[in-house]
This record gives C-alpha cells, structure tokens and sequence, in this order.
C-alpha cells in the first residue's frame, strides 16, 4: 500500500509541475476573462451615435403618405419617379430606394435600389420598412393598439410548471442549455487531459524500458493503482479550478454583460454531477487506457488504438444535433445513458434538455461502477501480460488467449 501511495504521490506531482497542465489549467478562466474584456472595448467602441438613415419611395398606389419617422432615426422620402429617386441616391441625398409597384397589395413585392454590395438589407432597415408598409395599409382599416399588434404579434414568454403546480426554479431555454453543455465540454477535456497523460506516460516508460525496473520493486497491480489514482487527483484538481472560475465567471459575465447572461445559475445538482462523473468516466477510460497502453508497441500507437474508444464517448455531441435536441426522452438517449463510455456526455446533454428520472441515474452509475471494476480485473491481467512486450502488438486472440490464463 505504501508502494501504491508512492507512485500515486510520485504521478500526482509530476504532473501538476508541467507546463503543460497549468497552461490546460489556466487556458478556460484566462481565455474567458480575455473574451470579457474584449467584448466590453467592443460595445465601448461601437457606441457612436446612431447614423441616420434616409429611405427614399416612390408610391405607384398612392396610399403611403404616414409613418415616414420610424424608430433608429429611420426616415422616408417620398419622390414621385425613379429618375428622381436615382438622382438622389447617387448624390447621396437618400442611402437606397424603394419602389411600392401599383399591384403590390396583390403580390407583396418591392424593388429595393442600393449602392452598397451586401448579402441583405440589415435588420433594422427591414424592420422599419415592414412597419412602415404596415402601418399605412391599416390606417384608418383599425385602430392604433391593432395595427400595433399586427406588427408585434407575440411576446412569448415561457413559464415551466412542477408537477405539484408550481412554477419551476429551472426554466430552462438557451441558457440553461449553455451551462451543462459547457461543463461537458470541460469535463471531456479533464478525461481525456489525464487518461491520456496516463497513456502516454506508459507508452514512454514502456519504450525506455523503464517500466522493467519499476515492475523489479514493485507489482504490476500497484504500479496502475498508483498511476491511476495520481492522475485522477490531477484530473479532479483541474476539474475543481475549473468549475470555480466558471461560478466566478458567470456572475462577471451577469454583472457586466446582462442580458440573457444575467439569468444564468450553476444548479448544486449539477455540480455534484459533474464530479461524480468526472471521478467515475477518468476511472473507467484510465483503466481502457491503461490495457490500450499495455498492448500497443509505443506511444504513438496506443494513442492510434485510443481513438477507438475515444470517438464512440463523444457520440452524443453529434447525436444532440440531429437527434436529441428534439427527443431528449427518446429510447436513444435512454441507451446512451446506460452505455458507460458514452454516459457522461450524455448526461449533461439530457440534463441540459429535459429532466433525467432518478431511476436512470441511479442505474447508469451503477452499470458505470461495474464497468470500471470489471474493467480494471482485465487491466491488470493485460497490463501484467504485455506492459513488457516489445517490437510486436499482440492480436485479438492472443489478447483473449492470455486473458483466459491469467
């Protein structure tokens, strides 16, 4: 056991030394904080006096005499042929012109006249000439507050009601799908930051045949225990700087920014999630590692096979996209849940999207504690039957021929 603590000591202070983890450490909160600060010399920038917008019109109809000074310092100018209109927008009397055809009641088309090069009117310029278009054509058809409302059909707000009745705590929208698809992010990166110095550091070791005079001293199964556990901590420190610079972030981001931001809350729930999480899927791919890093002949190969486990555990990012943003409940994503490679991305994207039954919880970290036990009895008969084979990466048969031996 001493041996054990040994080597996690030994892999836990080595790590937390390199250049390497601090600057993966302190890359989110210092890339945040930089992110913060250029938006805030941006919107310092940009606010300049709104420029003055000058439409000019030519009505075939005869109908569009009102409502020529619209919101954003937007305004019209009638002129009575395109000629004129041409004139003045090439001594840059107006910015651009419209043409309201005498059968546009029936086809809704209008000529727009331009100088600038662009993919679409901006916004604000459509937007002022549909209220514009509007509000003339229900002059005198309706009342004032109608013609408003047709412009402005609805305001939605969304309200989410418990089952009890109660209007929830968790709204959810976009920025409740914002944080929990953020903290996955992270937590993929921690994983896959330690199970991958995990990884290389035994392929190096392997290599340099450094791993011969260690497994001289010590067991096979307290050299992985050690390395293990010293990685995870590693992992888990980061883990841990992380979320706090998130909470700190979030509540800059909230006072400084607002808007939609300023609603954002980290739920304790999650918080306790992403560590469970975090604690269990490093357990369960340093132990894939740890027999992938066994088998393969040097480091660049096992970081080859790694990939064959790396890419199914971020499927659920790409089945959010097609799939689960619109059936967050679907058996799918149920599957996804129970699958222990896979279950803490999805975890998060279903936490971001609906509400996760405990039942599933409770069975996913189940299945995900069996998988790593399981997996880390096959670790240890792998690693103590190839970590010193060299020159030569032992086939599927061979692998589950020793397997059966051991």
């Amino acid at each position: 056991m001493n041996k054990t603590l040994l080597i996690m000591k030994h892999e836990f202070l080595n790590m937390v030394k390199t250049k390497g983890f601090i600057i993966l450490t302190l890359a989110f909160p210092v890339i945040a904080l930089l992110a913060i600060g250029i938006y805030q010399i941006v919107q310092g920038a940009s606010r300049e006096p709104i420029e003055a917008v000058n439409i000019g019109y030519i009505d075939e109809i005869g109908e569009f005499d009102d409502f020529t000074n619209q919101p954003g310092d937007i305004t019209f100018s009638a002129y009575g042929t395109q000629e004129e209109a041409t004139s003045a927008l090439l001594a840059e009397d107006i910015n651009e012109f419209i043409i309201i055809s005498s059968d546009y009641v029936a086809t809704g088309r209008i000529d727009r006249y331009t100088l600038e090069k662009e993919l679409e009117p901006a916004e604000k310029t459509q937007w002022a000439m549909k209220s514009f278009l509007l509000s003339n054509l229900l002059q005198g058809q309706t009342s004032l507050e109608i013609a408003e409302r047709v412009k402005y059909p609805m305001w939605l707000n969304n309200i989410r009601l418990e089952k009890t009745g109660d209007i929830a705590s968790d709204q959810g929208g976009f920025t409740a799908f914002m944080i929990p698809f953020m903290l996955s992010v992270l937590l993929l990166m921690a994983i896959f930051s330690s199970s991958g110095t995990l990884l290389q550091g035994l392929g190096e070791e392997k290599e340099n045949r450094v791993m011969e005079i260690l497994l001289s001293s010590i067991s096979a199964r307290q050299l992985l225990t050690g390395k293990v556990l010293g990685l995870g901590a590693t992992g888990l420190v980061q883990m841990v700087i992380w979320l706090l610079s998130a909470t700190f972030l979030l509540r800059l981001v909230s006072t400084t920014i607002g808007g939609m931001f300023s609603g954002i809350q980290v739920p304790v729930s999650m918080l306790v999630l992403g560590i469970v999480y975090f604690i269990l899927g490093y357990l369960l791919f340093a132990v894939i590692m740890t027999a992938v890093g066994a088998v393969g002949t040097s480091a660049r190969h096992s970081q080859q096979l790694s990939m064959l486990f790396i890419m199914p555990s971020i499927l659920p990012f790409y089945v959010l996209f097609f799939f689960m943003r619109d059936n967050p409940d679907h058996i799918v994503s149920t599957v996804f849940t129970m699958i222990p490679i896979t279950a803490p991305m999805t975890i998060f994207v279903r936490f971001a999207l609906s509400e996760i039954p405990v039942w599933e919880l409770a069975l996913s970290i189940t299945l995900l504690v069996i998988a790593i036990v399981g997996g880390l009895i096959l670790a240890a008969k792998v690693f103590r039957a190839f970590v010193l084979m060299y020159g030569k990466s032992p086939g599927l048969r061979e692998i589950v021929r020793s397997l059966r031996l051991a």
